[in-house]
């Protein structure tokens, strides 16, 4: 039997390196993050919303397009629309219970960490906040120099 061991072990290093790397995927939510070829992150965006991909984490800038109204059903979301350097547009929620509220103007500049969620509008990112259960690696908007989780 212990010659056969090796032998096994062999057959069975491919099979432990695939599901190590889909558990590292699963449980750190951040290694998904392709920060693209433009240092603003859009290029991820633009193919996760030309893929119709949802679910996967991104990082991005841009401006502030337009402040919304918040969105008070269930957890309370701060709600904007962030136009990237392309042109490409999202909706941005922002969980105020979770984190704290950002004091934006419109065409003031930030930087994300979501979660990207594909619709034909340009996409909505949501997550921007740390993980309330710390099991994933949440995300954060850094504004004017301060970075919201």
């Amino acid at each position: 039997m212990n010659r056969y061991l090796p032998l096994l072990g062999r057959r069975m290093l491919p099979l432990l390196i695939v599901l190590g790397l889909f558990a590292w995927q699963y449980f750190d939510p951040g290694s998904n993050v392709d920060i693209g070829s433009t240092g603003s992150g859009s290029g991820q965006v633009e193919a996760a919303f030309t893929g119709q991909h949802s679910g996967r984490w991104v990082e991005t800038s841009g401006r502030v397009a337009r402040l919304l109204t918040d969105d008070n059903e269930g957890s309370r979301h701060q709600r904007f629309i962030l136009e990237l350097d392309s042109g490409h547009t999202l909706l941005v929620v922002h969980n105020i219970d979770l984190a704290q509220r950002l004091r934006l103007a419109r065409n003031d500049r930030v930087a994300l960490r979501g979660r990207y969620e594909w619709n034909e509008h340009g996409g909505v990112v949501h997550w921007t906040h740390h993980d309330p259960d710390g099991r994933l690696q949440g995300g954060w908007i850094l504004h004017q120099g301060a970075r919201y989780r």
